[in-house]
């Protein structure tokens, strides 16, 4: 997932835009980027893979000047788009994944439209986004038009002359906040990035709601859809940072109510320590210790920021480097002890046996007990950059061993209560070497979460995929395939539009 962050200001806005966007740099490690819209635009675009945001950008945003701009922390390709369109020049950054990108772009190409920002990877998805848009009959037909044709999730700020709009995804799998300070307007898709710049939230964007922020406030410019609301559960999980709410509910609450809620599963082990792997797994270990009453302590601690997450990076070689240096065990907190590990989850389980649980053995742990807070993960995301095959979930590997070949339909193997299931954690268990293994209980992580069942994505965990407010189980053994759609379409005379203009919201 991509972070995106902008601001609208009554003078020069680029210091608030480059804390602002720092904020989430927990959410991408390839690229970073900002726009200033001045006299001109203004806009650079620096790699991040071996450098944080501020270190690379720290020069360039004391050179800017303007009163509007957006930035993005970006999980793979290049960002902001720069575009000079029918509707003027503008500036894009999106955030989601669009599965059918390599499609649309196809139809654009067989159209003549062409494609600058072009890589080993194919055509940069914010590229075809903002060609998409250029193809309706106004910047808001655009936008609609994109929700209607893309299949996954996509949520955008634009930039131009008018101000930012910002479109959350019409399912609303990523978030989008608008939050006013006493002369500046923003939105974000971190909450956290408000605190410090001293905004307050006014807005939480409604699934494929489209608003314009300006000097003067917001004006909504399409209604949200109301098709369904299904937010990215592993942003409470994993995702995004402690200080965020999303949909007015607080990470680090979420994080140890479901601590709380695996301690109540545990009667059956004797504990000396309760640790969480940082920084993530920190808030649950700390529900489950106030749950269980055993002390909290950290055999395992981060050395400094400067290592990302082991989880987002694209290649393996690169997530093992980081989960192998970014811990270091301390053997006086870790020899004699029996130890529950709190973990956000097991993805592939390759970082968590070689790195995590390997220094715990070889510090002298009695027992280690782990505990992800959230259910065995056995879809790839259709929705967010994330794992991509289904082949590398750890239990797909466990069911793959058991039942000597993929299958279909996995549907014992997703019900806890099943004898499926529980070999399949045995596996697991056995192949990441612990003493124990204990899943969270999907019901008992909605219930940490706090909001109900049909308005949160659940998707990498039981594969129902939501359609206009309902669920349909999927049980796809690799990436659905996208649908081809004629973009030609959008040619012909424009639907009427749910567009609906507001008064605007002034400071």
């Amino acid at each position: 997932m991509s972070g995106v962050f902008g601001v609208v200001s009554k003078g020069n806005c680029a210091q608030t835009l480059f804390y602002g966007t720092d904020y989430h740099s927990h959410l991408g490690t390839e690229f970073g980027g900002i726009a200033v819209l001045g006299k001109d635009f203004q806009r650079q675009i620096h790699s991040l893979s071996q450098s944080q945001f501020k270190s690379k950008f720290v020069d360039d945003y004391e050179n800017l000047s303007g009163n509007k701009g957006i930035g993005v922390i970006s999980d793979l390709e290049e960002q902001p788009i720069h575009l000079n369109s029918k509707f003027g020049p503008f500036c894009i950054v999106t955030s989601g994944y669009v599965e059918n990108a390599k499609e649309l772009a196809e139809d654009l190409l067989s159209q003549g439209i062409s494609f600058t920002e072009v890589s080993k990877r194919g055509v940069n998805t914010s590229e075809v986004i903002a060609k998409l848009i250029n193809q309706g009959s106004s910047i808001i037909e655009g936008i609609e038009k994109v929700f209607s044709l893309i299949e996954g999730s996509c949520s955008l700020l634009l930039l131009n002359k008018d101000g930012i709009y910002a479109a959350r995804d019409r399912f609303g799998y990523t978030p989008l906040v608008v939050g006013k300070s006493q002369k500046e307007w923003a939105v974000t898709a971190e909450t956290s990035a408000f605190t410090n710049n001293d905004f307050e939230i006014v807005k939480y964007l409604e699934p494929g709601e489209i608003v314009l922020i300006t000097e003067e406030g917001i004006q909504q410019k399409r209604h949200g859809s109301g098709d369904t609301d299904q937010i990215c559960t592993f942003l409470w999980i994993y995702t995004g940072f402690p200080a965020s709410t999303y949909e007015g509910i607080n990470t680090e609450i979420v994080r140890e109510r479901c601590g709380r809620y695996l301690a109540r599963r545990d009667k059956d082990i004797e504990v000396d320590v309760v640790s969480g792997v940082p920084d993530s797994g920190l808030g649950h270990g700390l529900g489950y210790a106030m749950e269980s009453g055993k002390p909290f302590r950290r055999p395992l601690v981060k050395y400094t920021s400067g290592y990302g997450r082991s989880y987002t990076p694209p290649t393996q070689q690169r997530r093992d480097l980081i989960a192998k240096m970014k811990l270091i065990p301390i053997r006086e907190v870790i020899e004699g002890n029996s130890i529950v590990v709190c973990e956000d989850s097991i993805v592939r389980g390759t970082q968590l046996k070689n790195f995590t649980i390997k220094k715990l053995w070889d510090c002298g742990a009695k027992a280690i007990h782990v505990r992800p807070a959230c259910p065995p993960l056995m879809f790839p995301c259709r929705f967010n950059l994330s794992t991509r095959s289904i082949n590398e979930l750890a239990a797909r590997k466990a069911i793959r061993a058991l039942e000597g070949h993929d299958i279909e339909d996995v549907s014992e193997y997703v019900d806890e209560k099943s004898e499926k299931y529980k070999r399949m954690v045995d596996w697991i268990a056995k192949d990441i070497d612990v003493t124990t293994l204990r899943y969270q209980a999907i019901d008992d992580m909605v219930k940490a979460v706090g909001r109900p069942k049909e308005k949160l994505c659940l998707y990498c965990w039981n594969g129902q995929c939501p359609k206009k407010g309902t669920s349909k189980p999927v049980a796809r053994l690799g990436k659905p395939k996208a649908r081809r759609v004629e973009i030609r379409e959008m040619k012909k005379s424009p639907q009427k539009s749910h567009a609906a203009e507001k008064d605007v919201i002034k400071s």
